[in-house]
């Protein structure tokens, strides 16, 4: 089931994004910028599941092939810090509310690091809270 959504996911996200190339004239290198909108409703992923559906199956494989490239590029750019999109003052707030949530939503899945944030809340809440923005801010 994970591997369906992660699927239905990846394709609605390699559909919804735009890529643009733009080529230097004077070195004559060419790079690419993706622009994704910032809503994807369900008109955006019936289309883009419509289409994916329409492709041939080489073509399917290729897609799939470019989506899987573009999520571990999206990996690491957001292990590297580079994910600017989140909102650092709201899991501020709310590593003093839900340490375990803040850390959840920081580290982007239920890790070793959720569950520790998660002991230290239910024993004493300060430790939990003190963890949690250690987590998200260092």
């Amino acid at each position: 089931m994970k591997k369906i959504i992660n699927l239905l996911m990846a394709v609605s996200i390699s559909f919804a994004t735009q890529a643009s190339v733009v080529t230097d004239l004077s070195s004559g290198q060419t790079s690419t910028t993706i622009v994704t909108p910032v809503v994807l409703n369900d008109v955006i992923v019936e289309d883009a599941l419509r289409e994916f559906k329409s492709l041939t199956r080489t073509e399917r494989k290729a897609k799939m092939k470019e989506v899987k490239k573009m999520l571990r590029e999206y990996k690491a750019t957001k292990k590297a810090g580079g994910d600017v999109s989140t909102n650092q003052v709201l899991l501020g707030i709310l590593c003093v509310i839900l340490p375990p949530l803040a850390v959840a939503l920081h580290q982007g899945e239920i890790n070793g690091k959720f569950w520790l944030s998660l002991l230290l809340t239910l024993l004493f809440w300060l430790p939990g809270v003190i963890y949690a923005l250690i987590v998200v801010f260092g």
